[in-house]
This record gives structure tokens, sequence and C-alpha cells, in this order.
């Protein structure tokens, strides 16, 4: 390997001119080795190479040599082998073009490979036999086999070497072909009485360094006197041969005569030289006529030398038939597309490059001479640029409207007898102008997507085409920037540029959006590029994704809220209702209540659909004042969401009744860890009741000395009454309900006068633990709707005072005041109060 490295570094070269360039590399060089510079040999950039899609065109010839288009370099492919090559041809050159596009440009390369020692001489035969006789006198030549060594040159084979040389010395003679005939020259005769078998080595060896040899064995048997030898009537003998010939035609016959009778003059023929014919001809050993059984191909050898040995069975001769190998016209051009525009724009300019055609046609003469033509009626011609190299070029106006593809025919025949053909069709598209935009397949697009969806969701694809070709028709599909809310768009969807599929960036929100609308804008890859925009509506579907809350009863942590019965309430009584709502849509957002538990559920029912707590019998006296509902309360979604609420019910006629039972309710309590935030709270609540204590004592006697009315004195139960902005500084809520009544009613009668108000009416019994007995009332404070056929709404209750008994009593809404029946009672102190209290 060190020996081949040095001689390639020795040998390489280059010569480039007029588009060529030549390098010589030694054969058997590693993969990768460098051959040559193309790109500063021939002159040019590599950044040509690169654009230009630089490529290397070798015929059917093995690829040997590749090219690096990145540095512009040939390199060795493979392993090349010059005598698989070139065999004993010298010298032995590679031939192929390196082609260029964007323009079509070709560059014709001519690499020598040079041999290297790497054959040894061989003989075919591994021994060598003679029968010679004892008389046989000094100077007689015996035709020894040839040694074949497959390296040319220095490297080839060069001397003979014959040992012992006693009796036998060496003789070479030069031939026309530059081979040397081999002859062994009796120079001393032999005595079959002294040794009758001689054994010799013949050594071949080649002028390489190192020096490699070969050898074969030549054993001479020593006869008895025959002393004339076979002589041919001819030493060369001469034949013509057309390839392609049957296996079996005669090729020429030799003939030799010995002047000796007998068995010492019967002769017999044999062909030395088997290495190079023994598969093509064959020698009659009694005739001497030579037959062909092989198949000769005059493409491959166009010459055979055949060595024939007459021998009469103790004494040789020799002769040299010379076979010329013929053409005839039996291989079609062979045409090769070494590069193809698959498509032309309409507008390219006359005599443009469209297709680079090599032609190749093994035989000689006129029988590989090729003519190349293309069918007619086409804007298009062909012509030859150099031997064996056409193009096809444009010749007129192309017109795409009128032809948008063409199949060109290109037909190339030799000019042999008779003429032999082939040909190869060509398929060229012709391409538009960028003249049409994309086109929607809808003029608006409406899409919908349940909320929650998954990030990267594929919603729908909006559809664009484009008429032109090819680029000009490649659709690319862009969001076009706009807010939604005033948030970008891109924030919500996104669309794939190729396929035009419209993601959702992220899980969409039913509840704080419904419905967008955004633009996408188809454009194509023409230049300049058309485009197109068509309006996408998103509509996001409701999922059951929110469990319904409930907004009354509020579930307090303080205090018991409880809605109160009296024992006199009939069927159907109105307890309460249960008002929950739900943030999500449609079926999803339809309700339904349900009784879960209660503390006697043959006493209530829950309506189904409003939630309105009623009885469903008449209260007795032995029902528990304590009564404790837990409402189930269940959406109509898939799966359906569900919450629960508890009602407190109190079941009295009197306040201290209802009192004395709830003041015992449990109540769950939330403590903080931290003390002393409670003892501030404590210490501030306390200051701010003593203060409202003092407000409220002061309000009374100054409501006392101003009433005009007088009150009627009762015998029923008497509980403290509070205004609602007073109650609500004891650390009391107001809870909302949905349905309020005013209630007029006297002492003596179950008929009331009754008119019906709006939610902001409410009436709640609230019983603080903290406040030993203390029931308070609670009104929400509104105003008073102007309109005058709206319900009223109660803001205050106020209460005209006097020390002596009334029958009716004053009550404040809003602005407006309302005489009620006599259905108060006052204490000692002049406090008036409510002595039954009727809620819905």
């Amino acid at each position: 390997m060190r020996r081949q490295m040095l001689l390639f570094f020795s040998i390489v070269y280059f010569s480039s001119a007029s588009g060529q360039a030549s390098y010589s590399v030694p054969e058997e060089m590693p993969r990768g080795s460098f051959i040559g510079d193309v790109v500063q040999d021939l002159g040019l950039d590599v950044k040509r190479f690169q654009m230009g899609k630089a490529r290397i065109y070798s015929g059917d010839s093995a690829e040997l040599v590749e090219l690096n288009k990145e540095r512009g370099v040939l390199l060795v492919k493979q392993r090349i082998d010059r005598e698989a090559i070139c065999a004993q041809t010298t010298p032995c050159a590679l031939h192929f073009q390196i082609i260029l596009e964007n323009p079509m440009e070709f560059y014709s390369i001519t690499l020598e490979v040079t041999d290297v020692n790497d054959n040894a001489p061989h003989f075919n035969r591994g021994e060598m036999k003679f029968n010679i006789s004892e008389s046989v006198a000094s100077g007689a030549v015996f035709l020894l086999q040839q040694a074949k060594d497959l390296d040319v040159g220095v490297n080839g084979l060069q001397t003979y070497l014959l040992k012992p040389s006693d009796n036998f010395a060496l003789r070479l003679q030069n031939q026309a072909d530059g081979s040397k005939m081999v002859e062994m020259v009796l120079q001393k005769p032999l005595d079959r009485e002294k040794q009758d078998h001689l054994s010799l080595v013949l050594t071949a060896g080649d002028g390489g360094a190192p020096q490699l040899s070969g050898t074969v064995k030549i054993k001479v048997n020593v006869l008895d006197i025959n002393d004339n030898a076979p002589v041919f009537t001819q030493k060369i003998y001469k034949s013509t041969l057309k390839e392609n010939s049957l296996s079996g035609t005669h090729v020429v016959t030799v003939s030799a005569f010995d002047a000796d009778e007998g068995s010492n003059s019967k002769i017999s023929y044999g062909i030395m030289n088997l290495l190079d014919v023994s598969d093509l001809f064959d020698i009659n050993r009694e005739s001497g006529k030579v037959t062909l059984i092989g198949q000769t191909d005059f493409e491959k050898k166009r010459q055979y030398q055949i060595y024939v040995q007459a021998s009469d069975g103790g004494l040789t001769d020799s002769c040299k038939i010379i076979v010329e190998i013929t053409d005839t016209n039996d291989n079609s051009p062979v045409i090769n597309v070494i590069s193809m525009s698959s498509a032309i724009k309409e507008d390219v300019p006359a005599r443009t490059v469209v297709s680079m055609i090599n032609v190749q046609d093994p035989d000689s003469d006129k029988n590989g001479k090729v003519h190349c033509y293309i069918n007619e009626n086409i804007p298009f011609t062909i012509s030859s640029t150099s031997n064996n190299f056409f193009s096809l070029t444009t010749n007129g106006d192309l017109d795409r409207e009128r032809s948008s593809e063409y199949n060109i025919t290109v037909t190339c025949s030799d000019e042999g007898v008779p003429s032999l053909s082939s040909s190869v069709t060509l398929t060229l598209q012709i391409s538009d102008v960028n003249d049409n935009a994309p086109v929607f397949e809808k003029s608006s697009y409406e899409a919908y997507v349940v909320e929650n969806n998954t990030p990267g969701l594929s919603i729908f694809t909006v559809k664009a085409t484009d008429a032109d070709w090819n680029q000009n028709a490649h659709v690319s599909y862009i969001l076009e920037d706009s807010s939604v809310n005033g948030v970008s768009v891109s924030s919500y969807v996104s669309v794939s540029a190729d396929s035009g599929v419209i993601h959702a960036v992220h899980s969409l929100d039913y509840e704080q959006i419904k419905d967008f609308q955004f633009h996408v804008k188809a454009q194509d890859g023409g230049s300049p590029p058309l485009s197109s925009n068509v309006t996408v509506k998103i509509v996001i579907q409701d999922q059951n994704d929110n469990a319904p809350q409930v907004l009354y009863p509020v579930q307090t942590g303080g205090s018991v809220v409880a809605e109160m019965v009296p024992r006199s309430a009939d069927v159907g009584y109105l307890v309460t209702k249960v008002v929950a709502v739900d943030v999500d849509s449609g079926q999803n957002a339809w309700l339904s209540y349900k009784l879960q538990k209660a503390t006697d559920r043959a006493l209530f029912e829950v309506g189904l659909q409003n939630g309105e707590i009623r009885t469903i019998r008449q209260v007795t006296d032995k029902d528990a004042v304590k009564q404790r509902l837990t409402v189930f309360v269940e959406d109509n979604g898939q799966p359906s969401r569900s919450a629960t609420v508890i009602v407190n019910v109190a079941v009295a006629d009197s306040y201290p009744e209802v009192l004395s039972e709830f003041t015992d309710f449990t109540h769950d309590k939330e403590y903080n860890d931290n003390l002393t935030f409670y003892l501030v709270l404590a210490l501030a609540v306390v200051s701010f009741l003593f203060i409202t204590c003092l407000v409220v004592i002061i309000s009374v006697k100054i409501y006392r000395w101003r009433q005009s009315h007088i009150l009627y004195h009762s015998s029923l139960p008497v509980i403290p009454y509070y205004p609602p902005r007073y109650s609500d500084t004891l650390g009391t809520r107001t809870l909302p309900h949905m349905y309020n009544y005013e209630v007029c009613r006297t002492t003596d009668s179950r008929k009331s006068d009754c008119k019906f108000g709006t939610a902001g009416s409410q009436n709640v019994l609230i019983m603080d633990p903290s406040s030993t007995g203390t029931m308070q009332r609670i009104q929400s404070e509104k105003n008073i709707l102007d309109e005058p056929d709206s319900p009223l709404e109660v803001s205050h209750l106020r209460f005209l005072l006097t020390p002596k008994p009334i029958s009716y009593v004053a009550v404040t809404f809003g602005k407006q005041q309302f005489c009620c029946p006599s259905a108060v009672s006052t204490l000692d102190s002049g406090i008036v109060v409510f002595s039954r209290l009727f809620l819905e």
C-alpha cells in the first residue's frame, strides 16, 4: 500500500483545455482517494457546481469515480481494477462527462488508470511433459507454454529462467504483438542409458518492485531413436472470422509432415496457449482442423493468436494462427437521456435546451455512425453538439393554451446494412404563468367545537384550489391577524400552512366566549403571489362542565337559617324555594330538585322543576319543631352534575317556642388558630353594638312621642324586633328568597289580604345562638319600583309606637305607607312586634 501511495502522488496529473480535463490515477486506490480538482482545472466556481446540480455521466460503464459537489473534486468511488477494465490494452483510460444544468453544459473527463504490480505471472498448466529421443541432436527446439501476467508495462511479464540448465537452454523470440515465444533448446545430447527422465522448473518473472513470479514443472522422458521432427507447412496461418459466428464454424486447418515412417511419423496436433483461446477454439488432434466452439465479439476483442504444436511422439514443431474478427452491425444505438426538463414555461425564448442526449453504438465504422431525428409538426429540433451527443431545443413559440404537453419521440439509427435503430419518447409539460388566484370551495365556513377541547385539536379544514400549475398552484394558508374580545385570534386558533387544517391553540370555554370569527388567506406559490380571503366562524358548543350552584338558602357557618311554618299551615303551604343556577346552557342547565333526606318525609315535598318546598299534609301539633331537609339539585347533562343544600324549617306558632328548640341546633364552626385576631374582632363588635344600642334607644323614644296611632294590646307572646340595619350589625345576613308576601292579617281570622312582591322582598328568620333567645326579622333594603303596576318592594318596616293599644299598624314600603289590621302587640317598653310571622 505504501508503494501504491507513493506511486499515486508521483503520477497524478491533469490537463484542461476547451472543456476537457485529463487525470491519471493508479489502480487499486482506496475509496475516497483524491483524483483531481475539477473546479480549478476547468476554471469554474464551486457555486456553479452546486447550483448546476453537477453530476457524472459515464454511460453504460460502471461508476468508478464520484464527484464531490461541495469541494468540486473527483474522488475514487469504488476499487478500480485496471485488468478488469482494459485487460492488456494500454494505455487504459476511462471516459466520462460532467453535466451541469441551468444552463446545460457538459465537460469531457479522461481518467487514465495506470498499472500496479498486483498480479504475478502464472502458467495455465501445472506441468509440461516432453518425450525426447536420445537421437535428437543439439540445437533441437521445443516450444514451451507461455506464462500470463495480467499486468502491463514494466509490471508485466519480463523474464524466464530454466533450471537446471545442464542439457537445455532457454531462447526467447519477440513476436509482433509484443509477446515472447519461449523455446527450450537442447544444448547437450541426451543419453537414455544414463538418464531416462529429466525434471526442470521454468520460472517466469515480472519487472515490478518487488518482483513477482510463477513456476511450472517440465518433465522430459528420453525416448529412443526418432531422428525426424514434424515440420509445419507454414509457420504462420491467417484467418478471418465474423463476430457472432455460429459454434462449429471452420476457422483454419494446419498441416505438418514427418519424414520418418511408422509410428514415428504419426503426428498429433494441440493448442498450446489454452489460457486465452481454450474456450473459443478447438483443434482436431489428427487432422489439424481448427473450429469455433465459443462466441466471439468484435467489441470485446478483435484478434486472437493461436499457437499449435505438432508432435510425432518424440519430436515437435510449432506454428501460429492469427484469427481476425470482423465487425457486423449487431448493436442497435443505445439512447441515454442525460438531462431532461420535465416542464418549461410557455414564455421561454427560442433555442432553449430542453434535453441533452448521449447515443452509444459499439459497432465500428459505418455500423457505429449514428443520426437522430424527431417527429414532425412540433416546435422542437434536435442537433448534434459533439461526438455522440445531441441536444433537443425549442424551435418556435410555445402556447400552453394550445398544447399543454408534448410527447417527443427521438429516433436514432446507424448507417449499417441493414440499419439498426432505437427510439425513446420524452414527455414535456408546458407550464403556465401565475394568472389565477386561489379560490375557496365555500364563500364562508362555519364549524362547531365542543368546549374543553384538547389543545391542538383539529377543528376542520378549509380548502382552496388554484387553476395554475405546479408551484403556481401550491396553496399556502395564512391566519389573518385580528382580535377577539381584545385578544389576538392566534391565541385561539392556528391554521396549517400546507393542509389548511384549523387547530384549537388551547381549550375553549363556552362560558367565556360563545363564538368568534376570523379570516384565512389562501396564497399561491407564484411570483408575485396571488391570494384570496374567506371568513371562518367558530361556534363553541356547551359541555356539562359546571355543577349547579345553590343561591338560596345560603349555608352559613356561624348561624342557623330557618324557614318558619305555622302549625296551622294547610296542604301545599309554600315553605321556601331552593334557588340554584347552572352557568352551562341548554339541557346542561336544566335543573331538577329532589328531597334526599328529611326529618319527616311525610310532611314536605320538593318541586321537581321549581325547587319549591311545600307541605304535603296538614301540619299537626305532633310534628317536631325542628325539621332538617337535604335537597339534591341535579342538572340534565351527560354525565350529570349535582349539589346539595340543607334547609332548616321551624314548625311553630310563636317565637319563644322556636327559640327554645333552635338553640339546641348544632352548628359547624370554623375557628382560626390566630386567637389574637378573634380577640381584636370581638372588641370591635362589642364597641359597635354598644353604640348601636344607644342609637336604637334614642330612636325608639323619639318614635313613641311622634306616633299618633293607638296600638292594639294583645295577650300573644311578644318577641322584640329590631330594624334590619340594626340586625345586620349583630352579625346576621340577609338571604335571597324568590317569593315575598306582604301580609295583613287579623288575630281572629285565617283569611289574608296578601300582595305578592318581587324577589327583592325577603322574609327570613335567622336564629343566632350567640344572642340568647333573640329572633331577628330581616328585610333587604331595596327601593320600590317607580312603575305603578310593579310589585312593591319592602325597604323598611316602621311601626308607629304609642303606649295605648291600637288596631292597625302602619307599615312603610319605601316612600309609601300601608295600614294593616291589628296583628301586632306592644310590650311594656312600647316596642311593637308582629304576633305571627307568615313567611313563604
